[in-house]
């Protein structure tokens, strides 16, 4: 992967070295064949940027970057107006399918969520909204009285815990988990090795959470630990589906599964359907829904970056 991303930018006229995590882009290539006025004209912005951050000079240094996890392929299928196959449910932003596929650029992703949010939304959410009678809801209806009640009683037992770790410091060693084993880069072991860990994280979560203020105001560090929460169930859940999926696809990648080039090596025979995973509880091994794919027109093919 990484050399094939080196030989990419060297191709551009970059040079690109790497050790460990630390990658460097050195553009002193190009500066002595373009010229150090073109590549002003070029990355002027950026350059002035980085060197309010680091205090270097990226025309005379290599820049330090750093890989990271850019986004994930796919997207929920939406129609011209953005919604989904379910009525009232609008998808905007990288989350829809819409827009962009496999040639996709780092800063398309903000350019989608600023057309869906500012030129499209505005008019089919206004219309879906203007010309669908909706049934009034109510609090007492049976739905929301249960839904009221799980978010009281879970408030009620992140406050009473009273432990020693704040949430960021959990919230930190998730994410150090989530890093290491369900990154860009994953592989059996490192998925295995998340898969206890991230039960350890939520155990000591859920004893020895620290939660200051008072549920009865507003309390951002209450906030934060609801979504820690989810975040431990939805962070298992991605590791344990990685460790199933025996294949390099799409933004997936499993180092075991590579072609000699280093291309994403699919199996298509035997993952060609939509997986939905179906909650079974904290602790429990989630259940499975497949829905089968069929191509009939445009056939799965192989990624390459040639």
């Amino acid at each position: 992967m990484a050399s094939r991303r080196a030989k990419e930018m060297c191709d551009k006229g970059f040079g690109v070295g790497a050790t460990g995590l630390a990658v460097y882009l050195d553009f002193a290539d190009s500066i002595k064949r373009l010229g150090k006025h073109v590549i002003e004209e070029r990355y002027g912005n950026l350059f002035d940027m980085y060197h309010e951050i680091t205090a270097e000079d990226p025309y005379k240094a290599p820049m330090r970057i750093y890989p990271a996890v850019h986004y994930t392929m796919g997207g929920l299928w939406v129609d011209y107006n953005l919604m989904s196959t379910i009525p009232g449910l609008f998808v905007a932003g990288e989350a829809n399918f819409s827009d962009h596929g496999a040639n996709r650029l780092g800063a398309s992703a903000l350019m989608q969520g600023l057309a869906d949010g500012y030129f499209i939304l505005p008019y089919t959410m206004g219309d879906y909204l203007a010309s669908t009678k909706f049934d009034a809801v109510k609090t007492d209806d049976a739905a929301f009285k249960e839904a009221q009640a799980a978010n009281e009683d879970l408030i009620k037992k992140l406050m009473s815990i009273k432990g020693k770790k704040t949430v960021e410091e959990l919230h930190r060693e998730l994410g150090k988990a989530m890093w290491e084993g369900v990154g860009m880069g994953r592989n059996k072991a490192g998925l295995q090795n998340a898969l206890k860990e991230i039960p350890r994280i939520r155990e000591e979560f859920w004893n020895n959470v620290k939660i200051v203020g008072a549920s009865n105001d507003i309390n951002s560090e209450l906030e934060r630990a609801g979504r820690v929460a989810d975040f431990l169930e939805l962070g298992e859940l991605l590791a344990f589906d990685a460790l199933h999926r025996e294949e390099s696809c799409g933004g997936h990648f499993r180092e075991e599964y590579q072609t000699e080039e280093g291309e994403a090596l699919r199996n298509d025979k035997k993952y060609s359907y939509v997986a939905a995973w179906e909650f079974a509880g904290v602790g429990k091994k989630p259940i499975l829904n497949k829905e089968k794919l069929e191509f009939e027109y445009v056939k799965p093919s192989q990624r390459s970056y040639k």
